[in-house]
């Protein structure tokens, strides 16, 4: 009998975050990607719980119709008693049933779920904070649904709550001792969060802050009050690596138990070919947009470019934007001394707020594109009339290609080619930012002159939005963007796990990362040589900021310089130790803490 079927087929697992079936952060990613994983582990004892927020949610989902499982009694008597909540498959690998609440309940019932939550619990919510409010309603209906649920079955229940917008109703589970244990997973902490932007030397001072000050300080007392409480009365804490797990020690007073690593699907391919040419194939497209950026303003060689990316939440400190631009300058300067034949662009991928995709930006684009229709109607002409020409002709001797071209092809391609150049330089930013006098990768390229110059060897690319298929720029969506470029750059300074270099490492691109994130901690612990693998750490922890700036560039210097096939043997080498943070190995961590909290 399998291990399943010996510890689970008597327990009811429910998986609660504010992220179910509503794509905010990395949280979204984390209890997608690990949905089949669970599924498979607790089949139709499983469910997932999320808010009714999103109203477009109806494409990903399918209502769950006549259903008899508990769940489906559950959703039942909640609708008996009036309250909006949907039952449905969500439509991803697994197909998990989910629960979602609609949040949003009368003022009058709101207002006593907060005075309770006072009363109860020492907890003050602020008036006028709709996200709030929402949070606090979402809590009181999900309690409702293990209320309900705790009626209906009396096998042994799990209940999950990531992050703080979700593990409110932990505090009432253990006030009122309900048969039910609870693991709360946090991935980040509030506090944390705050303070690693605001305090120069946050890992050094994290033993010394103060909580009840600090929250003050920053406008979090609610949040963070809440998740607190959570941390404090939940049975099993856990998080997602050391690095957290040390400020849970210091901020939440509370050691976790567990570190639930996170992971992915990592889809492997039998033969490493396959996704060299993916790569081939995205890189082709990323090229297209280069061309038409750059080259109406001077050119370079392609064949000895590389493209260089990172992405992420705009927080220019903590995902390390700061730190990549340094490095970039320090780089460049470096290309430009050795007269290197190399030029790097450089991808930053966030969301910013915009008025639209600037218009020399679209039109450069547009005139590309007509270019390449006029080539491809010359191409046409000149391969017919050549073709018959040939066959026709006694002598050897090669034809004058000019003159299969006819006079209105010829004078339209040299209009449109002459109405494309300029002298402009080509624009940093590729969108119109609301407010781009303020925003600090626009700041530093100017203050430090990386502005695309014909001489500079390392061009940026800022895209203040993120890419997906109907990006007209790119016509890529992100995974695709991602396995067409180079590297990844990721230094963070505050980053409790880390998406995005592993997101690279499944695509078989190499990456960097620091070991203040916590996959960057993970690396350094658990895989020696992960340089081999292509995955390098910043070291930050206990250096300048000009210090890991400066090993940084090193690090971008030494992958320029690798060959073609050296880069090649790279990429298979990343993929290869892809298949360490599949779901399949890492979901035993889940199990772990599952278990410490049925014990």
């Amino acid at each position: 009998m399998s291990k399943k079927h010996k510890t689970y087929s008597d327990t009811i697992v429910v998986e609660t975050a504010w992220e179910v079936c509503n794509q905010v952060g990395g949280i979204y990613t984390v209890i997608r990607s690990k949905a089949p994983s669970m599924v498979k582990l607790f089949d139709e004892n499983f469910c997932m719980v999320g808010p009714y927020v999103n109203k477009n949610i109806h494409a990903e989902i399918e209502i769950v119709e006549d259903a008899d499982d508990v769940f489906a009694q559950v959703v039942k008597n909640l609708r008996k008693k009036g309250y909006d909540v949907i039952y449905a498959e969500w439509l991803i690998t697994g197909r998990p049933r989910v629960v979602l609440l609609n949040p949003i309940i009368e003022e009058q019932a709101l207002n006593v779920v907060k005075y309770l939550l006072w009363k109860n619990h020492s907890i003050k919510v602020p008036d006028g904070n709709p996200l709030i409010d929402q949070i606090i309603a979402f809590a009181f209906l999900t309690k409702l649904f293990f209320d309900e649920l705790t009626k209906l079955t009396h096998v042994k229940i799990i209940a999950h709550f990531h992050e703080w917008m979700a593990g409110l109703p932990i505090l009432d589970i253990k006030r009122e001792k309900m048969p039910i244990k609870t693991v709360f997973t946090t991935h980040a902490t509030q506090l944390g969060r705050h303070l690693a932007i605001n305090s120069p030397l946050f890992y050094a001072h994290l033993p010394f802050f103060k909580m009840e000050d600090e929250i003050k300080k920053f406008g979090i007392v609610t949040e963070a009050s809440i998740e607190y409480g959570c941390a404090q009365q939940c049975n099993v804490l856990t998080t997602v690596s050391d690095v957290t797990a040390n400020e849970c020690q210091h901020l939440l007073k509370r050691k976790p138990e567990v570190i639930t690593p996170n992971g992915l699907n990592i889809q492997r391919f039998e033969a490493l070919h396959e996704f060299q040419n993916l790569h081939a194939q995205y890189k082709e497209k990323i090229q297209e947009f280069v061309l038409g950026h750059f080259f109406q303003s001077y050119s370079f060689d392609l064949d000895n470019t590389l493209y260089f990316f990172t992405s992420g939440r705009y927080e220019y400190k903590n995902k390390g934007f700061d730190l990549t631009l340094e490095a970039l300058v320090h780089l460049n300067e470096q290309l430009k001394q050795e007269k290197s034949p190399m030029t790097v662009i450089m991808f930053f991928v966030t969301k910013r707020e915009f008025q639209g995709i600037k218009s020399e930006v679209l039109q450069s684009r547009a005139v590309m594109e007509e270019i390449r229709q006029v080539c491809e109607m010359i191409q046409k002409q000149v391969g017919k009339k050549l073709f018959i020409d040939s066959v026709a002709r006694q002598e050897h001797k090669l034809p004058e290609l000019n003159n299969y071209v006819d006079e209105y092809w010829s004078l339209r391609y040299r209009r449109t080619l002459q109405s494309w150049k300029n002298g402009r330089l080509p624009s940093v930013v590729t969108h119109r930012l609301l407010h781009e006098e303020n925003d600090d990768i626009v700041k530093f390229v100017s203050r430090r002159n990386l502005l695309n110059r014909p001489d500079d060897k390392v061009k940026i690319i800022y895209h203040p939005d993120f890419i997906n298929s109907t990006n007209p720029l790119f016509g890529l969506d992100y995974s695709q963007f991602v396995r067409g470029c180079h590297l990844g750059i990721f230094p963070s300074y505050y980053e409790p796990w880390g998406y995005t270099p592993l997101e690279c490492m499944a695509s078989g691109v190499p990456a960097v990362t620091s070991d203040l994130s916590g996959f960057g901690d993970y690396l350094m612990k658990n895989m020696p040589d992960h340089e081999k693998g292509g995955m390098f750490v910043v070291e930050r922890s206990k250096r300048t900021f000009d210090w890991s700036a400066r090993q940084l560039s090193a690090f971008l210097y030494k992958f320029l310089t690798q060959t073609r096939r050296q880069r090649i043997t790279q990429r298979n080498n990343v993929e290869n130790y892809s298949s360490s943070f599949d779901w399949g190995k890492l979901i035993q961590h889940y199990e772990e803490a599952y278990e410490i909290a049925l014990k």
